[in-house]
């Protein structure tokens, strides 16, 4: 073997190992490791499996906005913590690359950032659509429904989803809560039943602020999402959630990445090494969410319908 071959051989192995010492780690929030997280090997053939761009950026560039506990956002709007956190932390792990996160104001910055080249995936929550898969490739690891979070103590009546009927309900614009909401409205209006009245806003944070305040009577969210507000805030929220008579769906959340990129595959089969090795299981324990998980990753799941 030449020395120039043995020599360039060393360099790739060291920049992957190099890239493995930092994976995980978001080079703007400074997230710390899940607890318990062991440290993955990176597999040198799904690194080579990597758009050129990301190889020689070294980085994975997530968008994401602020939806507890997917991702909790830190006072000092960058230090992120979640279960997106240890999600990356685990693909970039796997993949030999390190993994930021930049925080954006909802799904449509998402979205349109990851079109634009400034990010190159967002973790969702977000249902993954045949509409949206002509233009991005999605990765469906956890599914969900819809609950609806309402202050403890509250005048408003709701002890059942159906109790929304007419009351202000807080969603993030364009989220798969949204689309549920519009749903249960329609139940409502099918039983002679005023139509829920919808605050759109921009995260989680807000539409909690806003059922607080009582601009509206509820906040809607993921089961998961209102699970985490519940219990972390124990006595001070509690949730209902929408049945399939009431327009309900359990549907596949996915995570997004420009088809434009070529980036979706790889992390498809990066996704399906986190199931074969028992990441995915732990991390879904971990947070309390094994009603919710899938058995495996599932590419375009929509367009395949």
């Amino acid at each position: 073997m030449g020395s120039s071959l043995r020599q360039r051989r060393r360099s790739s192995l060291a920049v992957l190992a190099a890239g493995l010492v930092l994976a995980g780690c978001t080079v703007d929030d400074g997230a710390a490791s899940a607890p318990t997280a062991a440290a993955l090997a990176a597999v040198p053939a799904l690194h080579d499996q990597l758009p050129q761009a990301v190889k020689d950026a070294g980085v994975l560039r997530f968008a994401g906005d602020s939806h507890p506990p997917y991702r909790t956002v830190g006072p000092d709007g960058k230090t992120v913590t979640g279960i997106d956190h240890d999600f990356q932390q685990a693909l970039g792990q796997l993949l030999g690359v390190r993994t930021e996160t930049t925080i954006v104001s909802g799904l449509p910055a998402a979205l349109q950032g990851m079109l634009s080249g400034r990010y190159d995936a967002f973790n969702g929550p977000v249902k993954a659509t045949a509409e949206r898969e002509k233009q991005f490739d999605t990765v469906t690891w956890m599914t969900t429904r819809t609950s609806y979070v309402v202050p403890e103590g509250s005048s408003a009546g709701i002890k059942q989803a159906a109790d929304l009927c007419g009351k202000r309900v807080a969603v993030v614009t364009a989220s798969v809560v949204e689309d549920q909401l519009a749903k249960l409205s329609a139940f409502c209006e099918r039983s002679q039943k005023a139509a829920v009245q919808v605050v759109g806003l921009d995260d989680t944070n807000a539409t909690l602020l806003a059922a607080k305040s009582g601009r509206a009577e509820a906040a809607g969210m993921t089961q998961a999402a209102a699970i985490d507000v519940t219990t972390q805030q124990k006595g001070q929220y509690e949730y209902v959630t929408q049945t399939e008579e009431q327009g309900a769906t359990k549907d596949n959340l996915a995570l997004y990445t420009p088809k434009s990129a070529k980036l979706g595959p790889v992390l498809q089969k990066a996704f399906e090494e986190l199931f074969r090795n028992g990441t995915y299981a732990r991390i879904m324990k971990q947070w309390g969410l094994d009603d919710v998980t899938v058995p495996q990753p599932l590419f375009d799941v929509a367009s395949a319908k």
